[in-house]
Formats: C-alpha cells, sequence, structure tokens
C-alpha cells in the first residue's frame, strides 16, 4: 500500500519502521524543516519495552539512556523527605524513574535512523485538506500539491490537525482539557553545570495554591524543568497556544514565590529557547479511524502525562496498527482489507486504551493535590512513609498495569 503518515514524532516514525518493514510505500511528513529532535526526557514501561525490543532496538535504546537514577521529595528548604530509586532489576513494575528513561529526541532519532533507508521523509510540509474517493485518499498539502495514498494517518500530536479534519467541521473536537482547562505544565531546560558530589536523580517540589516542578538533570551542562500546576489564571488561559512570552510572563505570574529554588528557575525560563507550555488534556474518540484515515499516538488517545504512558501507548499502537495491517492486507488483497484490518487495530488496542485512560477525566487527582503549607507536609510526610516502606509509589499512580491484556504476535512483523 502507499501511506502517508502525517507527523514525524515518536508515533509517526514507529509506524514508519513496521508498515516499511512489511514492505509498504510510506511517505512521512513533517512541517518542521528538519527532524524534531528535541523535547524532554520520556520513558517506556510494561508493553511498550517488549516493542521496542521487537523492533530490535534496544541495544542502541541502551546506548542514549539517560542517566538518572531515581526520584526525590524535597520540601521548601530543599530537605529530601523521600526518595524513589529506579527499577534497576529488569522485571516487574517500574518506577517514577524508569529502567528505560531516553531524551524524546535521541528515540525520534534513533527511529529516523533505522527506517531513512526504506522511508521517505519530506519535511517543511504539511496537510491542508484530504478527500475520500473510494479507492484511495487524494492529499491537498499546504504547498498547492496532491497526491494519492491508499491509506492516510494522523500521527501530528495531541493538538492533531488531521483529527480534526477526519471529524469534520460539524462535530467537537475530542481533546477534553482536565479539570476545565485549568491544569498547565511548561517544559523547558536551563544552564545548571553539575556540582561536584551531585548524582543524576530527579527533584519533585509541591508548592502551596497546587502549583509544583519537577527539575531532571540529563547532561552536566544543563537540567530539564516541568512547572505548572492547576490555575484559573486568565492570562494563561487566554495566552496565544505558541506565543512564547506571552505564555512565560503568564507562568512567572502564577508561579512566583512558591518557595525552594522557583523565582531562580523562573529567572531561567526568560532565556529558555525551547520553552513548550502544554494544556493538559486526554483525548477520547469513540473510533479512531473513518474510511481510509486513522490515528495513531497523541492524536487518537493522548492519555495524558499523569499516566506516564504516553510514550508507550504510541509505541504499542503504531505495533499493532501496522500488525493489524501485515495480518489483512497481505498478498493480493492488499487494499480490500484495510477496513477489516482497522476494526482489528481498534478491536485489540481499545482494551489497553480504556485501562490507560480509565478515570482520568472524571478524577485526573489534579483537584485533590493540597493547596496549605499543611497539606504539602502532610503529603511530604506520607511520601517519607512511602519511601521508607519501599512502596513503589510509582506503581500505584501510573497506568503501567493493564491487565488481562497481552501483547498480540505478528508473524508477519517477525525478523
Amino acid at each position: 500500500m502507499k501511506v502517508l503518515i502525517s507527523g514525524g514524532g515518536i508515533a509517526g516514525n514507529a509506524l514508519a519502521f513496521w508498515l516499511s518493514k512489511l514492505g509498504h510505500a510510506v511517505t512521512v511528513i513533517e512541517r518542521f524543516p528538519t527532524l524534531r529532535a528535541t523535547g524532554l526526557q520520556v520513558d517506556l514501561r510494561g508493553h511498550g519495552i517488549e516493542v521496542m525490543k521487537r523492533m530490535g532496538l534496544e541495544q542502541s535504546f541502551r546506548s542514549k539512556l539517560a542517566p538518572e537514577q531515581g526520584l526525590q521529595v524535597v520540601d521548601s528548604s530543599g530537605r529530601r523527605r523521600a526518595f524513589f530509586p529506579r527499577n534497576k532489576s529488569r522485571k516487574g513494575p517500574q518506577n517514577f524513574t524508569t529502567e528505560y528513561e531516553i531524551m524524546r529526541g535521541d528515540l525520534c532519532q534513533l527511529m529516523y535512523d533505522e527506517t531513512k533507508s526504506r522511508v521517505k521523509y519530506i519535511f517543511s510540509k504539511s496537510i491542508e485538506g484530504f478527500e475520500e474517493k473510494g479507492s484511495f485518499v487524494e492529499v491537498r498539502f499546504a504547498d498547492g500539491e496532491t497526491d494519492r495514498f491508499d491509506l492516510l494517518v494522523g500521527a501530528d500530536g495531541q493538538w492533531s490537525h488531521t483529527r480534526r479534519m477526519m471529524l469534520g467541521p460539524d462535530k467537537p473536537d475530542t481533546l477534553f482539557p482536565l479539570e476545565g482547562g485549568k491544569v498547565y505544565v511548561a517544559y523547558f531546560t536551563i544552564p545548571r553545570p553539575i556540582q561536584e558530589g551531585e548524582e543524576y536523580i530527579a527533584t519533585m517540589y509541591q508548592a502551596t495554591k497546587k502549583r509544583g516542578v519537577l527539575m531532571r538533570r540529563h547532561s552536566p551542562d544543563k537540567v530539564q524543568i516541568y512547572l505548572g500546576g492547576t490555575t484559573a489564571s486568565e492570562r494563561l488561559k487566554n495566552a496565544r497556544r505558541g506565543d512564547m512570552k506571552e505564555e512565560k510572563d503568564a507562568l512567572a505570574e502564577v508561579c512566583q514565590g512558591a518557595g525552594w529554588q522557583v523565582d531562580e528557575i523562573l529567572k531561567s525560563m526568560v532565556d529558555a529557547d525551547d520553552f513548550y507550555c502544554e494544556r493538559m488534556g486526554v483525548v477520547k474518540m469513540d473510533s479512531w479511524s473513518r474510511s481510509r484515515i486513522t490515528l495513531v499516538g497523541d492524536a487518537g488517545y493522548c492519555p495524558s502525562a499523569k499516566t506516564g504512558m504516553g510514550t508507550t501507548s504510541a509505541m504499542v499502537g503504531a505495533y499493532i496498527l501496522a500488525g493489524e495491517i501485515g495480518r489483512h492486507c497481505g498478498g493480493d488483497n492488499t487494499k480490500d482489507n484495510l477496513a477489516s484490518a482497522l476494526e482489528g487495530y481498534e478491536r485489540k488496542f481499545r482494551p489497553f486504551m480504556d485501562q490507560v485512560q480509565k478515570g482520568i477525566l472524571e478524577d485526573s487527582g489534579w483537584d485533590m493535590m493540597p493547596t496549605t503549607e499543611f497539606g504539602i507536609a502532610v503529603l511530604n510526610y506520607l511520601m517519607g512513609l512511602a519511601s521508607f516502606l519501599k512502596i513503589n509509589l510509582g506503581n500505584w499512580i501510573l497506568r503501567e498495569n493493564v491487565k488481562d491484556w497481552d501483547l498480540p504476535d505478528y508473524k508477519e512483523m517477525q525478523s
């Protein structure tokens, strides 16, 4: 089949890997001028680890591992109140820090390097519209060109343009903001040379008014910052997505005076050129496909960062979509059985995503975060107790443990 994938991120590159391995003619378009080998730390959990191993990427993945050793919780004075180490056993559920931490850009680059000889990548290109015409879908690109494909896949993230076009102008989008659109997290890096004796440990600090920050060191020269919380700030709400200066200024108003190192972080944030402010949400759809158009990754089923399963969901979803295409669309009936393949994708993968996303919109957890100093002191005490008792809170809070679901085997994709 001739397949167009819109989006050259983790989901798009993973799908391109499998479909090209099956022998399909795959084109990946990306609106950015180059591969977006940027972004902060991501991880694999559970079935996502197995998919990566089936891709044959474990050795190269391990060569790019982020060196994070665990997560510590500190109070406003910087005193450690809890520590949760990385799971190094190569078995069982992961903790907050997994055995498979990697920078987003490194994972994208690994898959791109593996596929660039057999996949056509086109940068600075995006879709303006498409029209289904029975045996093919005709795609109109923003540069005025058109082309025909047997399958169009939207892998263009939480704010997917492909999804909105697939739904049509009369249907509301299926991106549902957490807490009524009041949950924001900004991601960026700041310069901070490593100090003598300092370890590669993530540090989490919870402030009053449902504000917080996570600092993660991935290099000797800089650290990653995840800054945000729940706020009714009208300025942040009205800031245009992507207006970096306005988003920074609005976030600084919300977080100023939060304690620990937050004010120092805000000063460094001014010069951060990799700043990105996310409005946290979940994408939930009755169907990920319509005729010859389908969605993969955050475009179809963004579970929100709260689950810890965004990257894993993208990798597993891409594997199953490709596997069902390989199972149903081989031989002479390639195009005719596409509908069966997309139905199989829904049938096999939806039970997985139903568990990952269960209750997130109804109870995101953000409304339960303490707002007072006393509440935070209680939270820190409980975290310390869990740390002392060696309770794997990551397994309790995150959504890695998908029950009664096995990763399918596809003989068509075995080496």
